[in-house]
């Protein structure tokens, strides 16, 4: 029995859920780049950054090839990067939105406290 398209993509989007994963996949949106040029832009220790990136390799999201000594990651296609700028636009929206609300809150709360 095939799993319902709703519950794939819930699985998409946990195995999406690390912030390393994210922040690697908004790396490799640049192009492709070696490990340790991942690891210095991210910062984590590298047992949890290969950890990372065989998730997303699993999942057939990156690729990987080696040169020599050198191994290099890139996105699978266009779409994980399109899914990081929609995502990012989204909770710019979310924020803006929130702003917005703090600022009219603040506002009823000097309104408010001249009254007194």
């Amino acid at each position: 029995m095939a799993v319902p398209l709703y519950q794939a993509k819930a699985e998409f989007f946990r195995m999406l859920g690390h912030p390393v994963r994210i922040r690697v996949l908004e790396l490799l949106g640049e192009g492709p780049k070696p490990v340790r040029e991942l690891l210095a832009d991210i910062g984590v220790e590298a047992s949890s950054l290969s950890q990372q990136l065989a998730v997303l390799r699993r999942a057939g999201i990156v690729t990987s090839a080696r040169e020599g000594s050198t191994v290099t990651y890139a996105l699978a296609g266009p779409d994980v990067a399109d899914l990081m700028r929609a995502a990012r636009r989204i909770l710019t929206e979310m924020l803006a939105g929130q702003a917005e609300l703090l600022d009219e809150l603040r506002e009823t709360d000097t309104a408010a406290a001249a009254e007194a």
